[in-house]
């Protein structure tokens, strides 16, 4: 596996790997292939439905290793470090909305949060997607 790979026909794991933060801060992100499979399976059954109704997707979070998990603040328990979880940027609420509305509708998903950073109003859509146990389809609106 290279960065190159394709998880779907849209999504590569070069895409589901980037990290600003890892790269600055020399964290080496390669997931397990444990979870590139978890990935695949995201990528399939959340992410490709997402971009063939709404074209790009921009996630800007996937898998995150424990060092950069925690480099992030993220939850000691995180799907993304088994590459169950991505976090997919919102240009404007209206566009979230529908986004969380399609997915919530119309895929099978272990948990979906519409969620937005109070310092700067940065959305995101966090979408985690799991084999392991029966998904939950959690779906929360967080601080919008």
């Amino acid at each position: 596996m290279n960065e190159r790979t394709m998880l779907s026909e849209h999504f590569s794991l070069e895409e589901m790997t980037r990290s600003g933060i890892a790269l600055r801060h020399h964290i080496d992100n390669t997931p397990t292939p444990e979870a590139v499979e978890n990935m695949r399976r995201l990528c399939q059954a959340v992410l490709e439905p997402i971009r063939r109704r709404f074209g790009v997707t921009r996630i800007t979070s996937g898998y995150r290793c424990a060092e950069l998990n925690k480099a992030v603040g993220g939850a000691a328990a995180s799907q993304h470090l088994r590459g169950e979880a991505a976090d997919i940027h919102i240009s404007d609420m209206e566009v979230g909305r529908k986004i969380f509305d399609f997915v919530r509708r119309n895929t099978d998903f272990d948990q979906l949060l519409f969620e937005r950073r109070q310092s700067n109003g940065c959305r995101w859509l966090h979408v985690s997607y799991t084999t392991r146990r029966p998904n939950r389809r959690q779906a929360l609106a967080v601080d919008c």
